[in-house]
């Protein structure tokens, strides 16, 4: 069942980005260009709503950051969501990420059934916590994989998951003091007050396939990015961003824009946690498997630190692993004799727990630098960070 699905998924993509050739793909294309004409009113009215206060947003009286994009996916989010996160709190900040908690398992009719008997039959089933701040309190399949991926990474900061991300960040406050909450994908969550919108944009693929849901694979159309506070050029390189600006600047005229890159920092072993620089990557023979939105990005990142890669095996974004798919993965490895496997941090929480002995796996610890404008970031940071007087308040936020 979950391999029909993930075909499915597949098949979709596909269509989607125009891969899939022929009558059916062709006809596909045409009912979804449809159904994105709809789309694109349902979003404009949602926006009015909100925008005539009939729809009302909440206010939960503290700073709520929000860091999203305006296409589906692949804009490499997580690691910005960190680095924040890491600022504002080294900052002073009391930080909590609030999640949806993507393709994460919900709680089962028991569970729920036995929450309901230990308080009010109208009780609210409370947000999952996947972290206090000092501990992992849940696996990566009950948290998701990018929220326990930051528990991983970020002290002092908790991470609440829930669909009802006002409700996340109620309990977040109350629970855990908080005094600023990063609304992880939150662009798009408008139930939610947002006081700065951080949008990032991929610089090979900006507005996606320029296409709104879901013949495309954009959220809203691209002026919408008028409502960004700070605007991400993310996966940046040596080349020059002035076209892609330019055409920003169309849609929003005030933002900073600031250019970014995700930069390798080393490889750990999965099993071992041994970690290795770069430079062993140089020359070695290596078999890559991953599960993300644009595994592209990360196997060519590999090959510029000189890796040569032989065997390459892409599952759908967000998959989860089973055992026996990476213990053939390892075998069909050996049988070609290659040095190594690698794979994205991402990809390792959602890796059963498994034991090779005669195929070292690593995954690729990567994390944001700023090649333009971070005295902008650095003075984002402070504004949040520092004392602010209350004739300013709300000039900023």
């Amino acid at each position: 069942m979950k391999e029909s699905l993930e075909e499915l998924e597949q098949f979709a993509i596909d269509v989607i980005l125009n891969r899939r050739k022929g009558f059916r793909a062709s006809a596909i294309r045409f009912l979804l260009s449809g159904m994105s004409v709809i789309y694109r009113y349902l979003v404009s009215l949602r926006l009015w709503l909100y925008k005539s206060r009939i729809k009302r947003e909440h206010n939960l009286g503290c700073l709520v950051i929000s860091i999203g994009n305006l296409t589906v996916g692949g804009t490499g989010k997580t690691p910005i969501v960190e680095k924040f996160a890491k600022a504002l709190t080294a900052g002073g900040r009391r930080v909590a990420i609030l999640s949806r908690g993507y393709k994460s398992v919900k709680p089962t009719l028991k569970q729920k059934i036995s929450n309901k008997v230990k308080g009010s039959p109208i009780r609210q089933e409370p947000p999952r916590v996947v972290t206090d701040g000092k501990k992992i309190l849940l696996d990566s399949k009950t948290a998701g994989d990018e929220p326990y991926m930051l528990a991983t990474n970020l002290k002092d900061v908790a991470i609440v998951v829930d669909k009802d991300r006002v409700k996340a960040g109620l309990h977040a406050i109350k629970e855990f003091d908080a005094d600023t909450l990063l609304l992880d994908d939150g662009l798009q969550y408008l139930r939610l007050r947002h006081r700065i919108d951080i949008v990032l944009i991929d610089k090979y693929s900006p507005f996606g396939n320029e296409k709104l849901l879901p013949r495309g694979t954009l959220r809203e159309p691209p002026k919408n990015l008028k409502r960004a506070s700070y605007i991400f050029i993310t996966k940046c390189d040596e080349t020059s961003n002035e076209e892609l600006i330019h055409r920003i600047r169309k849609y929003n005229r005030t933002a900073e824009i600031i250019e970014c890159s995700h930069k390798p920092q080393y490889l750990k072993n999965i099993v071992t946690g041994e970690e290795l620089p770069l430079e062993h990557l140089k020359d070695k023979y290596v078999g890559t498997v991953s599960g993300i939105a644009v595994p592209e990005s990360f196997e060519d990142g590999l090959r510029n630190l000189g890796a040569n890669i032989e065997i390459t095996r892409r599952y759908t974004d967000h998959h989860r692993y089973r055992k026996g798919e990476i213990e053939r993965f390892v075998d069909q490895c050996i049988n070609r004799d290659l040095n190594m496997i690698v794979t994205t941090e991402k990809d390792f929480v959602r890796f059963p727990k498994i034991k090779t002995n005669e195929l070292p796996i690593y995954f690729l610890r990567v994390e944001i630098g700023i090649l333009s404008n971070k005295e902008t970031f650095d003075d984002c940071i402070n504004r949040i960070c520092s004392p602010r007087p209350i004739f300013s308040t709300r000039r900023f936020f």
